[in-house]
């Protein structure tokens, strides 16, 4: 069986309910994707979705939606979600089983 392209903890799910409700429209929850860049090749975006864009898959989880851009699903899939605070910042972290480095820094990653 393939596992569910992504997951979320219950403080990802919570963060994700109040971005939806401060959204300046209408959202329909977030979608999650990969961009090239950064040091180590790769890193995530997140951003509002206000519909289900063609080819997307949809995981709802803990009463929220995530879509998945159909060019990061191979580089998610079996990935978690998790919302992290600490003193300094605060911000979506990924567990992602199919990562094989991440830079220094954080901000990207190497599958």
């Amino acid at each position: 069986m393939m596992p569910q392209v992504i997951t979320l903890t219950d403080k990802a799910a919570a963060r994700v309910k109040t971005l939806m409700d401060r959204a300046d429209e209408p959202v329909e929850g977030l979608r999650v994707g990969v961009k090239n860049t950064g040091c180590n090749g790769m890193s995530y975006i997140v951003e509002y979705a206000t519909e289900k864009q063609q080819f997307e898959d949809v995981v709802e989880d803990k009463g929220v939606k995530i879509f998945i851009a159909p060019t990061a699903t191979m580089f998610l899939l079996g990935s978690e979600m998790d919302w992290v605070e600490d003193k300094f910042n605060s911000r979506f972290e990924f567990i992602n089983p199919n990562e094989k480095g991440r830079c220094g820094c954080g901000e990207s990653f190497t599958i």
